[in-house]
C-alpha cells in the first residue's frame, strides 16, 4: 500500500508509542449512577441501505471504490489528518493509489472562511425572514458554486441546531429560526442548493446545541469555571421529535450528505458518542444514508463513538496539535484486534463515499485546493502546524461571480418592515441625516478582527467559525450618501453613539429626516466581545443604542430606526413614540449591508419579510434563557427543556402574553386582503407502520491479518509532524496502543449488540428505504388555497402563511405549516396554496414510538402573521 504523508495524522506521541485509550464506554450507560436525565443506548449502528431512494447510485459507486481498499486507506478516510495539518480547516487522508485526493472540509455557512475573493451573504436568520423557498435554495447553489471552486469538499452549513430555544443564544443568527417548520424548509432547500452545486452539504449542530455557555470544557474553563464535563440538554422525547429533530429530519430527506453531531451531550451523553441520537433517531428511524462527522475536539472515545455512530473523526487530534488520536493508529488496531468489526469500518467509509459521489463529484474531477485557512500569504507551509513543504498554498480564486445582486436582493427582502407611520418609502427627502456607529465603517477595514470578533461599524454577520473575509462591506453610510447626491437630497452623517452635542444640532435643523443605526451582536463561544462570551448577556441594544434612539426622537420628530441584529431586541421603551416614525429589522445582511437597506428605504424594493422571531415585551417573556451559571457543582452543567415544545411564538401564545411584534410580521408599502379559503380533501390510504428487517452488515474487501503491514513506513517517507496517520508503531499491538487497558473485549466494555452485524427489526417509524421516515407520513391529505388581493397602489410581495391547531389539550394555540411568497399587482387577486401532509398533522405518539394523528379536532388558518389569522376552517 502506497499512503504519502500528505494524508491523515496520528501524532508524535503515538508514532514514538504514547496513545491513548481507544475504547471507552457510551456515557449513556453510566447514568444509572445519577438520578440525572438518562439517555438509551441503542445498537449497532445501522448500515447503509442499498435500497435508499436517491441513494442508489452512490451506493453503488461507493460500493465499488470502497471494495478496493485496505483497511489503512478506510481508516485514512474516516480520521482527519490534524489541526493545522494541511490548507483546510479540516481533511480526510487521501488514497492516492486510487487517485482520490484529500477531501476538505470547510465552514461556514454563510461564506467561505478564512479565503479572499469569496463572497459574504447574509446569515441564516436574515434568509429564513424573507419567508421564499427560492432564494433559499439559490443562496445554498451559489455557496455551494463558492466552495467547490476554492477546492471544499464538504462545506460545514447549514444549521439548525442552535435551532433557537433561547433569543440570548450566541449562534441563533447562523441557524434560521426557532419555529422548526421554518428551519426545516430553509434547512431542505439550502442543501438542495449546495450539492446541485457538486459539494457535500453538512447539517449542523446535531442536536441541541442552544447555546454557547459550557459547550466545551477546555472553554469554559478559561472563562474561569470550573467544570469537568460539558452541558447536558436534557430534552425529552417528544420534544425531541416535535421541535429539534424536525429541521434535521427536512436535511435527510432533501438528501443531506453529512450531519456534524455537537459538543455538548443530551440527555447526559456526549452528542459525537450518543447512541441515541446517532444511531436511532438519525439513522434507524430517519434513515440518514450519509455519513455523521464530530464537530472540532467533539469525539471524546474510540471505539464507542464508532459504535455509536460516528463516522469521520474532525479535525483528527483529541485535542488541537496534540498529535494524538481516538481513530487514526487506534482504529486500526480496534479492527486487527477484533474489537470493532470490520463491517463498521467499511459502512463508514461507505458513508463518506456515497456522499461524495452523490453531489456529483467524481475521483478524476476533484478540484484541487486552492487556498490556505491558516493565511492569506500567498507561499508558506503546505504542512502549516509542521511547517513543513514550503510552496505556493493560495491560488487567491475569484469564486464570486454575479453573487453580489444576490446577496442584495435577498437581503432587502429578508428586511422586516415593523412600524411605519407614514415616513417610508423616502421620496428625494430635502435633508437626511444618518447617525450612529452602526452607519458606518469598521475604521481598521471590515475583516480587522479575526472571525468578525467585534462590534466596530456597521454590523454584516456575528463572529466567530461561522464567518467568512468579506471582499468589502456596503455601509448604509456609503449607500444613503450615494442615493442622496442622485436626488440632489442634502446630506450629513455622524458616525457615532456617544457625540449628543452634534447629534443634537443636526438632526433638529429644519426639514430633517433622521436615520439611526443601531444593532446588538453575538457569535460562538469561544470570542469574548465586551463581556458577551458568545451568548448575549441581554437583549438590549448595544453601545447605548436605546438611549441614542430615544435622544434622536426626542430632537426629531421623523426618526427612522435600522436594528442589525442575530435576533430580537427589547424595544418597550421606544418603539410606540410618535416620533419615531418607522422601524426597520435588517438583520445580519452580509456584504451589501448598505444598498439592501437602501433599496428598500427608498421603496425600490416593497418590504415583504417576516419576522422569524416574536419581539417580546421583557427579557423574562420569553419563558427561557440561557444558561449562565453552574447548576451541577463541577459536573455536567444540567439545562432541563422544561417548556417542551413551547418556545418562541408557541410560548406567548400559550401564556397569552402580549407581544410588540408576533412572529410572522412585517408591513409593505401596499395592503392585502385575505378571502375565500378552501380546503380540499384527499384521500389517502391508511397509516401502515413499516415492518420487517434490514439485511445483514455487509462487508468491503478484506483485510490483511499481518500485523506487519501496518507499522509505519519509515522507508517510504518522512513522518510528518502532528500529522495523524493509520499506521503503528510496531508489531507490538499492545505497545502501540499504549492503552492500560488495552486487552480487554469488546463485552467487556460495549453494550449489548453493539457489534452484531446480524439483520435488524426496522422500527415501526422508519422509512424503509425512504430517507426521512415511513414514506405515509409525506402523503398529502389537505390542500389549502385562499385569495389574496393587493388593494394598495403599489405592486408587493405578501406571505401568507398557514397555521393548525392540532387540536389537544397539550397542543400550542397553532403551529406553522406553510407558507408562500406572492408577487401581486395592484388590484390584482392571486392564489395562496399550501398542502398538509400527514405529518403536518401528526403528533410524536411517546408509548407506540410512532407519529399519530390525534382523534382531537383540527383547525387550519391563513393570515399574514401567527396573529393575524384571518382565515380559518375545521379539518373535517
Amino acid at each position: 500500500m502506497h499512503i504519502r504523508h500528505a494524508l491523515p495524522w496520528l501524532s508524535a506521541q503515538t508514532v514514538l508509542g504514547a496513545s491513548i485509550p481507544f475504547a471507552d464506554i457510551d456515557s449513556s450507560t453510566q447514568l444509572h449512577k445519577r438520578a440525572l436525565a438518562y439517555s438509551e443506548p441503542h445498537y449497532p449502528s445501522p448500515w447503509m441501505d442499498p435500497k435508499a431512494v436517491g441513494w442508489e447510485e452512490a451506493y453503488e459507486k461507493a460500493k465499488a471504490f470502497v471494495s478496493q481498499l485496505t483497511l489503512l486507506e478506510k481508516v485514512n478516510l474516516t480520521t482527519g489528518i490534524g489541526w493545522g495539518a494541511e490548507q483546510c480547516v479540516g481533511q480526510t487522508g487521501a488514497i492516492p493509489r486510487l487517485g482520490l485526493k484529500s477531501m476538505c472540509m470547510q465552514d461556514a455557512p454563510l461564506g467561505v472562511r478564512g479565503t479572499d475573493y469569496n463572497s459574504v451573504f447574509p446569515a441564516g436568520v436574515t434568509v429564513a425572514a424573507t419567508f421564499d423557498r427560492g432564494l433559499m435554495y439559490r443562496r445554498g447553489y451559489a455557496l455551494g458554486e463558492e466552495a467547490r471552486g476554492k477546492g471544499v469538499t464538504v462545506l460545514l452549513g447549514p444549521v439548525a441546531g442552535p435551532l433557537g430555544r433561547a433569543p440570548e443564544g450566541g449562534r441563533n443568527w447562523e441557524g434560521f429560526s426557532p419555529d422548526p417548520v421554518l428551519t426545516g424548509i430553509a434547512m431542505a432547500e439550502t442543501v438542495k442548493g449546495t450539492q446541485d452545486a457538486g459539494v457535500v452539504a453538512c447539517a449542523k449542530h446535531f442536536v441541541g446545541n442552544e447555546q454557547e455557555h459550557f459547550r466545551q470544557v477546555g472553554e469554559a474553563q478559561g472563562y474561569g469555571y470550573n467544570i469537568s464535563e460539558t452541558l447536558s440538554s436534557n430534552i425529552d422525547d417528544k420534544t425531541m421529535h416535535e421541535m429539534y429533530l424536525w429541521p434535521f429530519v427536512d436535511a435527510v430527506r432533501a438528501g443531506v450528505g453529512s450531519v456534524m453531531c455537537v459538543y455538548t451531550q443530551a440527555n447526559n451523553s456526549y452528542g459525537c458518542q450518543n447512541s441515541k441520537l446517532l444511531n436511532n433517531l438519525l439513522k434507524q428511524e430517519n434513515g440518514f444514508q450519509g455519513f455523521v462527522m464530530s464537530d472540532w475536539q467533539a469525539q471524546h472515545t474510540g471505539v464507542a463513538s464508532a459504535a455509536a455512530g460516528l463516522d469521520m473523526s474532525m479535525p483528527g487530534d483529541t485535542v488541537f496539535n496534540s498529535g494524538r488520536s481516538y481513530w487514526g493508529a487506534n482504529l486500526t488496531l480496534a479492527v486487527l484486534n477484533g474489537t470493532l468489526p470490520q463491517w463498521r469500518v467499511d459502512d463508514m467509509a461507505m458513508r463518506i463515499m456515497a456522499a461524495f459521489f452523490k453531489v456529483g463529484q467524481t475521483i478524476e474531477d476533484q478540484e484541487p485546493i486552492n487556498f490556505s485557512f491558516w493565511t492569506l500569504d500567498t507561499y508558506g507551509p503546505l504542512h502549516w502546524a509542521a511547517g513543513k513543504d514550503y510552496q505556493q498554498i493560495n491560488g487567491h480564486v475569484d469564486v464570486q461571480g454575479d453573487h453580489g445582486s444576490l446577496i442584495r436582493e435577498i437581503a432587502a427582502r429578508g428586511t422586516v418592515l415593523l412600524k411605519n407611520n407614514g415616513s417610508l418609502p423616502l421620496n428625494k427627502p430635502k435633508f437626511l441625516a444618518v447617525i450612529g456607529e452602526d452607519a458606518g465603517p469598521n475604521p481598521f477595514g471590515p475583516n480587522a478582527c479575526g472571525d468578525r470578533g467585534c462590534d466596530n461599524g456597521t454590523l454584516g454577520i456575528g463572529w466567530g467559525s461561522g464567518t467568512a473575509n468579506f471582499p468589502y462591506l456596503v455601509t448604509p453610510d456609503q449607500a444613503l450618501q450615494a442615493r442622496a447626491i442622485q436626488d440632489g437630497s442634502r446630506y450629513e452623517s455622524i458616525l457615532r453613539n456617544h457625540a449628543p452635542k452634534e447629534i443634537k444640532a443636526l438632526v433638529s435643523q429644519q426639514d430633517a429626516t433622521a436615520i439611526v443605526f443601531v444593532n446588538a451582536d453575538s457569535g460562538e463561544g469561544y470570542i469574548n466581545v465586551e463581556g458577551n462570551e458568545g451568548d448575549r448577556l441581554n437583549l438590549t441594544l448595544w453601545k447605548e443604542g436605546d438611549a441614542l434612539v430615544k435622544n434622536v426622537s426626542s430632537w426629531c420628530n421623523n426618526t427612522i430606526v435600522v436594528i442589525h441584529s442575530p435576533g430580537p431586541v427589547l424595544l418597550t421603551e421606544w418603539y410606540d413614540s410618535p416620533n419615531i416614525t418607522a422601524i426597520l429589522w435588517a438583520g445580519m445582511p452580509g456584504q451589501e449591508s448598505g444598498n439592501s437597506i437602501t433599496d428598500v428605504l427608498y421603496g425600490r424594493v416593497n418590504p415583504s419579510g417576516r419576522s422569524p422571531f416574536t419581539w417580546g415585551a421583557t427579557r423574562e417573556s420569553y419563558g427561557t434563557d440561557v444558561l449562565y451559571e453552574l447548576n451541577n457543582g463541577n459536573d455536567a452543567p444540567q439545562q432541563d427543556y422544561s417548556e417542551g415544545v413551547f418556545i418562541d411564538y408557541r410560548h406567548f401564545d400559550k401564556a397569552d402574553s402580549p407581544v410588540i411584534y408576533e412572529f410572522g410580521y412585517g408591513l409593505s408599502y401596499t395592503t392585502f386582503n385575505y378571502s375565500n379559503l378552501k380546503i380540499e380533501k384527499h384521500e389517502v390510504g391508511e397509516y401502515t407502520p413499516t415492518t420487517g428487517q434490514t439485511e445483514q452488515a455487509p462487508t468491503f474487501g478484506n483485510f490483511s491479518e499481518n500485523v506487519e503491514d501496518y507499522v509505519f513506513p519509515s522507508e517510504e517517507f518522512p513522518y510528518i509532524y502532528q500529522f495523524i496517520y493509520p499506521y503503528l508503531n510496531s508489531t507490538d499491538m499492545a505497545a502501540s496502543s499504549g492503552d492500560a487497558h488495552y486487552g480487554k473485549t469488546a463485552e467487556e466494555f460495549l453494550p449489548p449488540k453493539a457489534n452484531d452485524g446480524s439483520a435488524q427489526p426496522l422500527l415501526r417509524s422508519s422509512g424503509n428505504h425512504h430517507p426521512g421516515g415511513n414514506p405515509a407520513l409525506y402523503d398529502i391529505m389537505y390542500t389549502v388555497t385562499a385569495d389574496i388581493t393587493n388593494t394598495g397602489k403599489v405592486a408587493g410581495d405578501e406571505v401568507p402563511q398557514l397555521y393548525v391547531n392540532l387540536g389537544g389539550p397539550e397542543d400550542p394555540k397553532v403551529v406553522l405549516r406553510g407558507f408562500d411568497r406572492l408577487r401581486v399587482e395592484p388590484g390584482e387577486k392571486v392564489q395562496f396554496r399550501a398542502v398538509l401532509t400527514r405529518r403536518d398533522l401528526s403528533s410524536w405518539d411517546t408509548e407506540v414510538q410512532d407519529w399519530v394523528v390525534t382523534e382531537y379536532p383540527k383547525k387550519v388558518f391563513v393570515g399574514p402573521s401567527s396573529r393575524r389569522l384571518e382565515l380559518e376552517e375545521e379539518l373535517s
